[in-house]
């Protein structure tokens, strides 16, 4: 294939879709779109927004590389939940409210392309395996802090997917078997604690135990408005009570990727998502929980390092997701 062939990567994601066109030697990027998911409207809405921005981005970016239509060869998707890749099923989507939902079909149907469909936080682990801070490394874990958790396992250069395409769910991992709510049923996932919506809730219920932040100030006094970047900014600005709800997400976090550690012994932990803007202020503690622990040998060996693609990397992983199914190893 040449390089001037492109692959239409789409990041499907609880809070927004990126898509964009992907050069099938993995360069540069062209005619990123992003919208809101906004799957409260329903499946229908969210599949034709979807059909929508393919659409867009395969105008313009024919545009912007000179190249013509054809040298779009497909789309490769990422998207939430436990799914099966070979029939393009999304099985189950708590953030999306999916259950047997025929997504890539939908996609070949409404854009005429063909297409391959796997996990978003799969396909994001690949992108900074390929073409991030993953280069070079042959076992690498991914794990993506949004509107949920998600991750991805690389294992020999080869994304790894289970018995039933359901591995690396490591959001739905168990800190607490009494603990918080999930979304997805469960109680004491990781994803309850350290999400972005959890951190924000967890971060709401001390102020309203009378905690004083200037989180206040930020959101105007509306704690609706509460985030998890709401709170990354607060530590910035110098908040202390910001900085003990990132310290104590570090904590939850380091127990999830400590068991990850001891169990895979990955040469590197990629996180991802909004919630890294907290930059040290999640980063040293969470090494600081790993350290403790997870066995020595296996924590000196991984470095846990902070996303290099950032947003793209799950519109370069979903490329390269249809790379891999259909013109071979990248």
């Amino acid at each position: 294939m040449s390089g001037r062939n492109h692959i239409i990567g789409v990041d499907l994601g609880g809070t927004t879709i990126n898509v964009g066109a992907v050069p099938v030697d993995g360069g540069t990027v062209l005619g990123m779109r992003t919208l809101p998911t906004d799957a409260h409207i329903g499946a229908k809405f969210v599949v034709d927004r979807i059909v929508s921005l393919i659409r867009e981005v395969k105008r313009d970016a024919t545009r912007e590389g000179g190249f013509g239509e054809d040298a779009i060869v497909g789309v490769g998707m990422g998207a939430p939940g436990p799914l099966d890749r070979d029939t393009g099923t999304v099985i189950e989507t708590p953030n999306l409210g999916w259950r047997n939902f025929p997504l890539r079909d939908l996609i070949v149907k409404g854009t005429g392309l063909e297409t391959e469909l796997d996990n978003d936080a799969n396909a994001a682990t690949l992108g900074e395996w390929w073409r991030g801070a993953g280069r070079g490394v042959d076992n690498l874990v991914g794990i993506t802090l949004g509107t949920g958790i998600g991750g991805g396992i690389v294992l020999d250069g080869e994304l790894y997917h289970g018995a039933s395409d359901a591995a690396a769910e490591i959001g739905h991992m168990t800190i607490d078997s009494t603990g918080r709510k999930c979304a997805c049923g469960s109680y004491g996932c990781l994803e309850a604690y350290a999400s972005g919506p959890a951190i924000a809730a967890r971060a709401v219920e001390g102020l309203q135990a009378g905690a004083e932040s200037m989180l206040l100030d930020l959101v105007e006094g509306d704690l609706r408005a509460v985030t998890a970047e709401a709170v990354s900014d607060a530590i910035v600005a110098g908040d202390e009570y910001a900085a003990d709800v990132m310290r104590e997400t570090a904590g939850y976090l380091g127990t999830g990727l400590a068991n990850l550690i001891n169990i895979l012994n990955p040469g590197m932990i990629v996180v991802s998502g909004g919630v890294t803007r907290a930059g040290k202020h999640l980063f040293d503690p969470l090494r600081r929980e790993v350290r403790k622990r997870a066995f020595r040998p296996a924590a000196e060996a991984c470095r846990i390092v902070r996303t290099e693609l950032g947003g793209l990397a799950g519109v370069i992983g979903a490329a390269a997701v249809f790379r891999v199914a259909r013109l071979g190893p990248l």
